[in-house]
Parts: structure tokens; C-alpha cells; sequence
């Protein structure tokens, strides 16, 4: 199923204007604050109703201004988690998850929902019991309950702290690989794009200025233009082959293969890895006699030197792009040039456990 979105709407100081489609997956919007993101993902829901534009989801129109056509919100069968999760303070965990859903009972359908997320345990306490992570699985089963066509989640990690991110992130993924519906996901954390995201759309004072798939824009050299130097970074998709008894699990990616800290999935499971562009050193020779175990042949694809002394260098590394910070002067001394093969350095402990996702 398919999302296709046009807005246009226009108050003083500040213009939307936003196109995108969106596909089954996860569809991050990334933007800094006030670029209009959850303006998006409001009119999406139907609580906002924009001057222009039109909303088709699966081929039915929710929205299009021109034939004066709006579906209202409990027409639309979307499912909206919010930032501060918005459980009934008086109903226990079951009954905040029942609500909404027509008929109000336990079904299969319900006890798969706490089964995935880890929630029958909480089923008779009340939200004032709960931590906040455990509010946040709640309000995401609520959701998915509700047998949404769609799933819009307005940054629902924000105000959680590290830990509790941390506990959510898998649940998160166990959603974006079994709901197989479109999900809108507002965020301004590159980490949680990383992991989450399949397609990525950056929207900059109310404009979409790029859309694609998550791999690709994340390892476009121009991408830390809107990320940032620190973030910018790349996302590789391997299979944990071995765990190492020294402490280390070895991963297989599509140019070789990555020994990082263990992780803690079985061997032959899935995980997408992202790599800081400033964890990258570059070689133009196979290097040797280094204490870095990761080592990835490939193809210089793209370089492009930023108004200081640094340079973003994109590689090809089999089937996966690779983001390198290096300066500009490093650049010149290797005459580093477009096609040229070229070696990517990595050191274990670079990849945090937090960038390792599945």
C-alpha cells in the first residue's frame, strides 16, 4: 500500500509546501524544529485540513481540495502515536488498548499485539504504574489495534531517555517488519533513521528538499549539508555469521566482512549497521600491520569538499555506499579521484551497540 501526499498551506511566516509518496515501511520525516513535519503527518490524520493538496492512501482519497473532497479522521483508519503517548490515566493497560478497537474484546488479534510487544505482564496496571517505556509499547499497541491502514508516529521516542530508546528501538522494528503497512515516522535523530527507516524525506521550512530510500540518501555526500558533520554517516545491511569468543561478533556485508562488538541477536539474523563518516580512514593501498580488523575494498563514487578544510568521500563497497570524513589536504596528498579503488578503514569499538539495529 501506498501513501501520496501534496500540501500546501500558508500562514504569516511560514509556507508548506510538500509532496512525497510514501511506500509499505517505515517513511522517516527528518527536519529540524518548525520545518513542518508534524504539520505533515496532522493533515495526514485529518486533523488539519489544508488549504490545497490532496491525500490518497492505497488508492482512496482522503483529501483533495479541488473536488472538495475530506474524509474525516475516524473515517480514515490510521493509527496516530504521539510524542507523550496519551493513555487514559483512569483505564488499566488493557482497556487503554481496547479503546477504539469495534468490538471491544480479546482476540487473537489482541493477544498478538502484547505478545509483540512484550506487554501482558502490564495488562492490569494503570498508566501512573508504568515507566515510560513501557507507556510508549502501550500507546503503540493502542495504535496497531486499531487496525489502522496507516501508522503515523510523531517523534515517539522524544521524551524518553537513552535507555528507554533503547528499550523501544526493537519493538519499533518488530513493527516496521510485520505491520506491512505504510508508517510515518517523524524524527530529528539520524540514529533512529538509521535503524528504522526505508525511505528517508528531508523537509527543510516547509519544502521537501529529498526523498529516497534510507541507504542511499544517508551515504550521499550532500546529505551533511541537513545532518550535520557528526551524523552524517552510512547504513550497511549484513547477517551475523559468527560470535566470536574473544567478545566480538563477525558480520557479512555485501563487500566482506565487519567484526564489531558483540551483538546480541543469534547467528544468521539480520542487522543494518550505520557507520559515522568520521569512524572512516581511507587507503588507496591494502593497507597492513594495522590494529583495525575491518577493512572494505572499493570504489571511490563521489567526493565533495565542503566550505572548510573537510571532504566527503563517497565509496562503493560491493552492494553498499560508504561515507568517509577526511580533509581536504588528505584528499589532494592521495589524489583521490572519481573510480578510483580505494580501501575503507574501521575500528571495532566505533560502531556503538545503539548503531546496530535489526
Amino acid at each position: 500500500m501506498t501513501l501520496e501526499v501534496r500540501l500546501s498551506q500558508r500562514w504569516p511566516g511560514f509556507a508548506l509546501d510538500a509532496a512525497f509518496t510514501a511506500p509499505d515501511g517505515v517513511t522517516a520525516l527528518f527536519g529540524r524544529s518548525g520545518s513542518g513535519k508534524t504539520t505533515i503527518v496532522n493533515a495526514v490524520a485529518g486533523l488539519l485540513r489544508p488549504q490545497a493538496g490532496r491525500i490518497v492512501l492505497g488508492g482512496d482519497v482522503l483529501l483533495d481540495t479541488r473536488a472538495g473532497r475530506f474524509v474525516p479522521p475516524s473515517a480514515r483508519r490510521i493509527g496516530y502515536v504521539f510524542q507523550d503517548g496519551r493513555l487514559f490515566p483512569h483505564m488499566d493497560v488493557a482497556a487503554n488498548l481496547l479503546y477504539g478497537r469495534r468490538p471491544r474484546r480479546r482476540d487473537a488479534a489482541f493477544s498478538d499485539v502484547v505478545d509483540l510487544l512484550g506487554i501482558g505482564a502490564l495488562l492490569a496496571r494503570r498508566p501512573a504504574a508504568l515507566s515510560g517505556g513501557e507507556k510508549s509499547r502501550v500507546a503503540l499497541g493502542r495504535a496497531l489495534l486499531s487496525n489502522p491502514r496507516l501508522l503515523l508516529m510523531d517523534e515517539p521516542l522524544a521524551a524518553l531517555d537513552e535507555a528507554r530508546k533503547a528499550e523501544i528501538l526493537p519493538y519499533l522494528e518488530r513493527i516496521r517488519d510485520t505491520a506491512r503497512i505504510p508508517i510515518l515516522y517523524v524524527s530529528h535523530s539520524v540514529a533512529e533513521i538509521a535503524r528504522l527507516a526505508t525511505t528517508l524525506v528531508t523537509i527543510e521550512a516547509g519544502r521537501v528538499t529529498g526523498a529516497g530510500p534510507v541507504a542511499a540518501m544517508l551515504a550521499d555526500p550532500g546529505a551533511v549539508r541537513f545532518l550535520g558533520v557528526r551524523e552524517a554517516g552510512a547504513v550497511l545491511a549484513g547477517r551475523i555469521v559468527a560470535h566470536h569468543p574473544d567478545g566480538l561478533s563477525e558480520v557479512a556485508v555485501s563487500g566482506g566482512s565487519l567484526h564489531l562488538p558483540r551483538i546480541a541477536l543469534g547467528v544468521g539474523h539480520g542487522v543494518r549497521l550505520r557507520i559515522a563518516a568520521q569512524d572512516v580512514i581511507l587507503s588507496r593501498a591494502a593497507p597492513v600491520g594495522l590494529s583495525a580488523l575491518n577493512i572494505l575494498p572499493g570504489i571511490v563514487t563521489a567526493i565533495r569538499r565542503g566550505d572548510g578544510p573537510g571532504a566527503m568521500v563517497q565509496l562503493a563497497c560491493g552492494g553498499d555506499l560508504l561515507l568517509a570524513r577526511i580533509t581536504g589536504r588528505s584528499a589532494d596528498a592521495m589524489d583521490l579521484r572519481e573510480g578510483q579503488p580505494c580501501h575503507a578503514i574501521m575500528k571495532s569499538v566505533a560502531v556503538h551497540p545503539d548503531d546496530v539495529g535489526g
